[in-house]
């Protein structure tokens, strides 16, 4: 079992940066890929990044590609989320999750933390 704590989030005005975590206590990221979800109201939950813990080159969703980087700092065993140039329609629950394998299929992914805000501001 995994579990997931995340931190960050918050209101921002259009155009401004925020910056996400997620930390697994007690066991590390090895062997996982951690990603970032979002879902807005109303609309189905949607893939915004992830990166395999052990290396590997990072995939983003078009609508994130340029503004937003997914890092991981492994001696914290923490993944980052930096969110740039952040817009209106970025306005979601943001929702880390792990797996063994890469996927942007939401429906495939066991481990969730439990979610945080970001609300961007016009």
């Amino acid at each position: 079992q995994v579990q997931l704590v995340q931190s960050g989030g918050g209101l921002v005005q259009a155009g401004g940066s925020l910056r996400l975590s997620c930390t697994s206590p007690g066991r590390t990221f090895t062997g996982y890929t951690v990603a970032w979800f979002r879902q807005a109201p109303g609309k189905e939950r949607e893939f915004v990044a992830h990166i395999a813990r052990d290396g590997g080159s990072a995939y983003y969703a078009d609508s994130v590609k340029g503004r937003f980087t997914i890092s991981t700092d492994n001696p914290k065993n923490t993944v980052y989320l930096q969110m740039n140039s952040l817009k209106p329609e970025d306005t979601a629950v943001y929702y880390c999750a792990a797996n063994g394998i890469r996927s942007s299929d939401y429906r495939v992914w066991p481990y969730w933390g439990p979610g945080t805000q970001v609300t961007v501001s016009s």
